[in-house]
């Protein structure tokens, strides 16, 4: 019998599952719409509906009794305060809330280094000092530690990737004690582990519930975003993923972390190497609120990428900016409108290009790698215009992606745990 293992990726639109064998190739995979269970895409007790679907689903076309382990990955930066049991106290901050309180902020950027990316009113830290004075109040949680904990019963355990953003030093790998002076509880932060480490087996429920082994392990995850570039099969320094869904994020595999707050550019760690980049507020998401996906394929069919436009667009939907321009003010740039529709569409794509291109040459200029190659994830991966546009503002290889899945990235931890531990 092969050892399988699974990699779930909780996301702002679903929960996808994928079973991995220990070559890397894919046993069978599901997805899950959020919306199936309500509106709202803020609803703990909805991830978690999500997540089981798309878990029983995939189940349901493998061989349970083959799987070893499990791990998840989320949303980078967003948080929920939870009580002892593990309950959700409050509706969780997702990863673009910002927080409006200028005591908090004040008091972040008095105490956090330069280079923590912890700094700005979207960070985990601020959302951590937001909840801390719930009544009941056990621990805060990023939303891939709730999940595995549902498997595990650990509502007490992070990830570097997921901590990066709350103030966890992942070069000293530890909480810095620059945290406390900021009024944060120190008791409430979770224990913070390598992705890829395991982190306990399945309760007898979760056991029950899924008709699962009790040995099945769970396995520290990631952020959505670091999943995505595993998934790729990305491993050189030089080798670059964009991710292109709702937000576009780039990231970019360096040997030293790269650290830039004032760029909006942060690192995480994957053992000795290091994922540097940042998240525009720039992608699909603009692009949804002028034009249906129908109408954006209609019109991406027209598109000649090889001429300019010459409109200088900066595509957001609203105001402020988070990389890899920094700055809260900066108005979205989406005029002069041409008459035609499809000229609109290509200014947009050109402008999405080229913030692209800005952020890898920002991290080129702190020390990173020069860019040498780019695989592309996300909705916005599959169109030719965007892509073409995209490879003419870049100048480099465009490289397929083993995947554009981010849960056969969080797999790919799971497999790495369990062949550590000779279950795969």
């Amino acid at each position: 019998m092969m050892p399988l293992v699974i990699g779930i990726d909780i996301g702002t639109s679903g929960a996808r599952a994928v079973a991995m064998r220990p070559d890397f190739s894919i046993a069978g995979q599901s997805a899950v719409r959020l919306d199936k269970f309500g509106q709202n895409p803020r609803s703990p007790a909805a991830w978690w509906q999500a997540v089981r679907a798309a878990l029983t689903d995939l189940l349901s076309g493998i061989d349970r009794t083959a799987v070893r382990a499990i791990a998840v990955d989320g949303t980078s930066g967003t948080l929920l305060p939870v009580d002892a049991a593990g309950q959700p106290l409050a509706e969780p901050l997702m990863y673009n809330d910002k927080v409006d309180d200028a005591g908090i902020l004040a008091a972040i950027a008095r105490e956090a280094p330069e280079a923590s990316a912890a700094h700005g009113a979207t960070s985990g830290l601020a959302k951590a000092l937001r909840f801390q004075h719930l009544p009941g109040i056990a621990a805060v949680l990023h939303q891939a530690d709730w999940i595995a904990a549902n498997f595990s019963g650990r509502y007490d355990v992070s990830d570097e990737n997921n901590a990066l953003k709350t103030g966890f030093d992942v070069e000293a790998r530890r909480w810095p004690d620059w945290i406390a002076s900021t009024g944060m509880r120190m008791d409430l932060l979770p224990h913070v582990v390598e992705p890829g480490d395991v982190t306990g087996t399945f309760t007898v429920a979760a056991a029950e519930l899924f008709g699962l082994p009790r040995d099945v392990v769970v396995v520290a995850g990631t952020t959505d975003g670091c999943a995505s570039f595993l998934a790729t099969g990305a491993t050189t320094a030089g080798d670059g993923v964009t991710a292109l869904g709702s937000s576009l994020t780039i990231k970019i595999l360096s040997g030293r972390p790269i650290s830039a707050p004032r760029f909006g550019i942060y690192s995480h760690r994957l053992g000795d190497t290091w994922l540097a980049g940042g998240a525009s507020n720039s992608g699909g998401k603009v692009l949804a609120q002028h034009f249906p996906l129908a109408r954006i394929i209609e019109l991406s069919a027209a598109i000649d990428p090889t001429t300019q436009t010459g409109l200088d667009y900066y595509p957001l939907s609203t105001t402020g900016e988070r990389f890899p321009i920094a700055d809260p003010t900066l108005p979205p740039r989406l005029s002069p409108r041409p008459e035609s529709d499809t000229d609109y569409l290509k200014a947009m794509f050109e402008g999405m290009a080229a913030i692209e291109a800005l952020g890898y040459r920002r991290l080129a200029e702190l020390g990173a790698p020069a860019l040498t190659s780019v695989r592309s994830v996300g909705g916005g991966a599959a169109n030719p215009a965007w892509t073409a546009i995209r490879r003419r503002k870049l100048g480099v290889d465009f490289l397929p992606a083993l995947s554009d899945e981010a849960a056969a990235g969080t797999a790919r931890l799971a497999l790495k745990a369990a062949s550590k531990a000779g279950l795969a």
